[in-house]
């Protein structure tokens, strides 16, 4: 059986550099190409299976019409898209499959699993707080990884992240609403990426965190998801399809 032949996208970045060394240790997989800001991406596309794309937001319009057009699997692991961006990512899903994810550690995803759980059980009388950090050259902010994870306490909350997510606080703000959810970025040093969702209420607190020491975790994670994901039917999917946790 020959191997599903890959193009990373963003090669020369963190990710992209440890996406390469880790699928060394794939027998199914080989990288064909390695593209990177300058390179000639629909050159090299021809060659591949499947996309895996760490490389920036704003070059996600070209991808999309890049594999739609050779019929290419695609994993998204870019962050920080426009309202815009992720319509279109929905739409090219109609045409290819395409996973897409904040983020492809299997602990996150976990996670995410647990936060709607916790929610759930919990109830309605506790507050609500998603607190992250990353590395001093993180770009976007919150991380994708934090929005989702209070994107999924306002599902199970029925309240809008957009109109009741707290990106920080500061001045004379008024007691807490109970309707809001407290998002909040640090940034410093090295910090491959940590993650907490706070449940407060009186007399009581339950904290629920992973902490990422090694990128080899998401690239191990959307590694997995392409070989997931080829020879799917056309559609959008996530991590949690991936690991059947749906």
């Amino acid at each position: 059986m020959s191997p599903l032949h890959l193009l990373i996208n963003g090669s020369r970045g963190r990710m992209g550099q440890a996406l390469v060394a880790c699928s060394a240790h794939f027998p199914e997989l080989q990288v064909s190409a390695q593209v990177d800001a300058g390179d000639d991406f629909a050159g090299a596309i021809g060659g591949a299976d499947a996309v895996i794309d760490f490389s920036h937001h704003s070059t996600v319009e070209l991808v999309l019409a890049r594999c739609i057009e050779h019929g290419k699997t695609l994993v998204i692991g870019t962050t920080g898209h426009s309202d815009l961006q992720i319509a279109a990512i929905r739409h090219a899903a109609g045409s290819i499959p395409i996973v897409y994810a904040p983020n492809y550690s299997v602990g996150v995803n976990t996670l995410f699993w647990l936060t709607r759980k916790a929610t759930e059980i919990l109830g309605p009388h506790f507050d609500l707080e998603v607190v992250e950090m990353h590395h001093r050259l993180k770009k976007d902010a919150p991380s994708g990884t934090a929005k989702r994870l209070a994107e999924i306490l306002a599902e199970v909350r029925q309240v809008s992240y957009q109109d009741d997510a707290r990106h920080g606080r500061h001045g004379i703000v008024g007691e807490r609403t109970d309707s809001e959810i407290g998002v909040h970025a640090i940034r410093g040093g090295d910090v491959v990426g940590d993650h907490t969702v706070i449940y407060a209420t009186q007399g009581e607190r339950v904290e629920l965190t992973h902490k990422a020491s090694s990128r080899d975790t998401f690239a191990n994670g959307a590694l997995r998801a392409a070989i997931w994901a080829h020879g799917k039917p056309a559609g959008l999917y996530d991590m949690q399809d991936v690991l059947g946790l749906k």
